[in-house]
């Protein structure tokens, strides 16, 4: 059996700092705490002891220092990025505060994107490419466990390509899909932290 780990980077904003819409044009770093996720997530993998095949991670840094520490702590080199991991871009509401989104946007196109991964007017986001992405990935051979570190934006496409609803995955956490030997994908577990 393969079984496919979806891990969330760690916190880019202290908790003190207000969250803003950060995508695909800000590359920011973790800040500590998001370091200290990123230790846990390393720690926890290497303590399960899993034969990992690959750890691919988006490009931006914040995912690549995520993937980093899973490296330091398992001792598997990072296999490369991938720009399907990466983080979708908010067009207009890049870098604004959430509720200058949600004023931009309204409740409703805010809700079709949480839960059904439709984009509101003005994000670039190609969600058949990303589907498809997924859905290749999860076709591929292979024993063992894939670490695949990548942001929420890029995630909830993982279920979708399941036909299951989206569902956010929170910093520092993973989900987990088993794939049979026959290709099915199950959903395991979702937005776990260590």
């Amino acid at each position: 059996m393969r079984r496919l780990f979806i891990i969330r980077h760690g916190n880019t904003f202290a908790s003190s700092a207000d969250a803003c819409r950060i995508g695909s044009r800000t590359d920011i770093p973790l800040v500590e705490s998001g370091h200290a996720q990123a230790q846990r997530l390393g720690t926890w993998f290497a303590q399960q002891a899993l034969p990992i095949h690959h750890l691919f991670s988006s490009p931006l840094l914040r995912a690549r220092q995520t993937a980093a520490a899973i490296t330091d702590a398992t001792g598997h080199d990072l296999d490369g990025t991938r720009d399907w991991l990466g983080e979708i871009d908010h067009g207009p509401d890049e870098g604004r505060p959430e509720a200058d989104v949600l004023a931009r946007i309204g409740a409703q196109a805010l809700a079709d994107w949480e839960e059904r991964g439709i984009a509101p007017d003005g994000w670039i986001v190609d969600a058949e490419a990303r589907i498809a992405a997924w859905r290749a990935f999860f076709a591929q051979a292979g024993e063992g466990a894939d670490l695949l570190v990548t942001s929420n934006g890029a995630a909830r496409f993982a279920l979708l390509a399941l036909d299951l609803p989206p569902r956010k995955l929170r910093t520092g956490a993973f989900g987990e899909l088993a794939i049979g030997p026959d290709g099915a994908v199950t959903l395991v577990r979702w937005d776990e932290r260590p």
